[in-house]
Parts: structure tokens; sequence; C-alpha cells
């Protein structure tokens, strides 16, 4: 027997049809909204148009556009070079507070793969992965500053780019940090200031 309705009820197929049309409905309609947002009209990169006279979607800026902290016209400062070279030199003058700056983002960005001293002993290394070569050695500590900023910038090898999360002028105080680094680990005791020698002789006469 099947079982009685209430007087006016739907019975419930018709309930379940209705909510299936519905819901084909709701989201027929969402379809519709994506389709014409996400396919609205545009141009691709370099993509021809015949509206504009030179036959390019593309348009030139307008003359005397003036950009605003992207002109990047120093090349030493923006790309590490001098005359297209890698450049040999910093691009302002570096002192205690670049060099701490330097050691707060390498701390944050380069340790991880790098090693806190800079010796390619960093966690992720210890966690497995690739080691990349240290810092000390030779052909590294010789090359010029203008390399080790370019490749913040751009990348090389297994390390990808940190230009977008790297500001110019840390990129610098990173390097300038490194070498710092390079020194601290390679330095002759000889080179150092009388002062700094006498401190590093006294704990050895103290022992005899």
């Amino acid at each position: 027997m099947s079982r009685p309705t209430r007087p006016g009820a739907v019975p419930s197929g018709r309930r379940i049809t209705a909510a299936l049309a519905l819901g084909t409905a709701v989201l027929s309609g969402l379809a519709g909204c994506r389709s014409e947002m996400y396919d609205q009209p545009r141009y691709d990169t370099f993509q021809a148009s015949a509206f504009f006279p030179d036959g390019l979607s593309a348009r030139p800026l307008v003359a005397g556009t003036v950009p605003r902290g992207w002109a990047r016209q120093d090349e030493h400062l923006y790309y590490g070079r001098v005359d297209g070279a890698l450049a040999s030199t910093f691009p302002f003058e570096i002192d205690r507070a670049v060099i701490e700056r330097g050691q707060d983002r390498f701390m944050a960005f380069c340790s991880p793969c790098h090693g806190g001293l800079g010796d390619g002993n960093g966690m992720i290394v210890q966690r497995g992965l690739p080691k990349p070569p240290s810092f000390h050695e030779q052909r590294l500590r010789d090359i010029p500053v203008g390399h080790i900023y370019d490749v913040i910038t751009r990348g090389y090898g297994a390390m990808y780019s940190y230009a977008h999360r790297i500001k110019p002028r840390d990129r610098w105080a990173v390097v300038a940090y490194i070498r710092a680094l390079q020194l601290s680990q390679n330095a002759q005791v000889s080179g150092l200031p009388e002062a700094d020698r006498e401190r590093l002789e006294q704990p050895q006469e103290a022992a005899q």
C-alpha cells in the first residue's frame, strides 16, 4: 500500500524533479556568468588590430609619460653592471647598517639553502636536498660583487630569481653581508688591526 499524502501536498517525485530543474537552471546561470567574464573581449599580447592605423593592438606610451619608481636608469644599482660588465664595486657606501640589513635578509631568504655561515649546509640540505656551493670556495671569493647580485636577481641553476622578493638595495646589502661572511671565515690574523690581534693573543697567553 502507498502511504497517504496530506491534502495539497506535492508528491515526493515531483519535488525531486523540481529541485533538479531548479539546480540545473542555477548552475547554467552561474556558468554563463563565468564564461562571459572569463572570455570577455580583449587583445592578446602582440595581437594585430584593425582599429588602429598601424595595425597594432599594443599602444606606445603617451609622450611625456614619467615612470614612477620603475625607470631603472641606474645600471649599477638595478642590474649590477657598469658599462655592460659585471660590477666589481658597490653602487653606494657600505656601512654597519647596510651589513646588518644584509644579515637580516640573508638569514630570511638565503640561509635555508646556504646556511648561516654561507658554507652551503642550510636546513634544506640537512633534509636531503642538493647542497649549493660554499661561498668560501676560492672561485666564489674571487667573483665580482655584480655576479652575486645578478644571481640573486635572475637566479642560477637550481636557484630561482629573488627579484620579486628582495628589493634592489637589499640585494646589495645581502651581497655585502656575503662578502663579510667570506672575510670572517678566511681572514688572516696578520691582516687584522693591532687591537684585534692583541685580543686574539690574550687567551693564548692566559692558557700558558
